[in-house]
């Protein structure tokens, strides 16, 4: 391990086109984020602004404390949809008790992180079965469309709701409102968007393409229907700099947290683990787990402090700063300086953009999570990875995140125990 490992890329930068490269990788990234960080936000049951702020501190300190050269840090759809699943049941979401827990369990899983960083248990979570967390990604994306539905059908149903609740109560609404056309139809119109735009996305980032033309026929229904009030917008962003805050380290709140702390360095870990190994060996560059280990602890208990709920690499963002020509972390780093100063100009827009847009994307970023080939190919491997998945899948959606994981590591045990 290395106390200061970014020292090893510095020399890099002497050479010809490689901070240009980088500093256009970032600004890609950051356009990148902003309509994501918005969404990743709503999914984690916060405010959106904090989806943003998410982005800022934690992809800086990851990148520079890390092992991965081109991994980028952040809000990430999975760990969105935890923070809610885990912390919904302990207090009303986006209130302020709600984001207080949201920061301590940054702060918790950063220094549990850490820890395990520092006494090389790296490689134990890069074993955790594949099947395991393709169970998982697959109950997840299912609940990102539960947690939309209110949004998606212009219903005002709370997030958090399990999915039966989430059907009654969808039903009863629509039963007595009717179908909600006007949303449907901007739902419709952003997703096609994003559809049509997908030969162009590594010009301009489809997601952003779809919430600028999905705002745009917002206002333009609006002033067809002479209601200036017919889609629920996202609220202001206090500010470009995310503000600072502090973790709730009182005995109550740490009791309480004690399983999601459990489950989200699991995820958080192993989500990271993975986006940063299939980098290195891309590029057929060096990785080391304990180091990403204790860049994201760092990452996540500096986030802490800086309005960040839990924070892991990004799959997406990941991959658009390879493909754009990123050679160093400073890709990364840069990639957050630009967005806060693209949020300088931004901002005051913000207050446009109409929620079931940004349940749209979410919409195609869960359909995104489900691979087909990847279940097809857990299922032909044999009964210890089709069990386990289907075990963590189903566990997912019908109980705790908690009990679902720990289900499917159980299950990979004693099938590859019995098999």
């Amino acid at each position: 391990m290395t106390v200061l490992p970014f020292l090893k890329w510095m020399p890099e930068w002497r050479k010809s086109g490689v901070v240009r490269a980088d500093l256009l990788a970032g600004l890609t990234g950051a356009v990148l984020v902003l309509p994501q960080g918005l969404a990743f936000a709503m999914l984690a049951g916060m405010p959106p602004h904090y989806g943003l702020y998410a982005a800022i501190v934690p992809c800086i300190v990851a990148a520079l404390f890390g092992s991965s050269r081109l991994m980028v840090s952040g809000p990430a759809n999975a760990i969105s949809l935890t923070t809610m699943a885990l912390l919904a049941p302990l207090a009303l979401v986006e209130s302020a008790d709600y984001v207080v827990l949201a920061l301590t369990l940054s702060f918790l899983v950063g220094l549990v992180q850490i820890s395990l960083g520092l006494v090389r248990l790296g490689k134990w979570v890069e074993r955790v079965p594949h099947s395991v967390v393709v169970g998982f990604t697959v109950g997840a994306a299912v609940l990102i469309i539960n947690s939309q539905i209110g949004s998606l059908l212009g219903l005002p149903l709370e997030r958090g709701l399990s999915m039966l609740e989430t059907f009654r109560r969808a039903g009863a609404e629509l039963a007595a409102r009717g179908i909600q056309w006007w949303t449907l139809s901007l739902v419709s119109l952003t997703l096609l968007t994003m559809w049509a735009w997908r030969p162009l996305n590594r010009l301009v980032p489809a997601m952003l393409v779809a919430v600028i033309v999905g705002s745009l026929c917002a206002l333009v229904i609006e002033l067809i229907a002479q209601d200036p009030n017919i889609f629920q917008k996202v609220p202001a962003i206090p500010g470009a700099f995310p503000p600072l805050s502090k973790p709730d380290l009182q005995w109550a709140t740490l009791q309480q947290l004690i399983g999601p702390v459990l489950v989200m360095t699991l995820l958080a870990s192993t989500e990271a683990m993975a986006i940063a190994r299939a980098i290195a060996l891309g590029r057929k560059d060096s990785f080391k787990a304990d180091q990403e280990f204790i860049g994201q602890g760092l990452a996540n208990v500096a986030g802490s402090f800086f309005s960040a709920y839990p924070s892991s690499g990004s799959f997406n963002r990941s991959g658009v700063n390879a493909a754009s020509g990123a050679k160093t972390p400073l890709s990364a780093v840069s990639s957050a300086f630009f967005l806060m100063i693209l949020l300088g100009f931004v901002s005051p827009l913000v207050t446009y953009l109409p929620l079931p847009v940004i349940s749209a994307l979410l919409l195609a970023v869960a359909w995104g999570l489900i691979d087909r080939r990847q279940i097809a190919a857990e299922w032909r491997a044999g009964p210890r990875e089709a069990i386990s998945m289907v075990v963590t899948s189903g566990g997912t959606l019908l109980i705790s995140l908690e009990w679902a994981i720990l289900g499917g590591l159980v299950c990979a045990i004693l099938c590859g125990a019995l098999f």
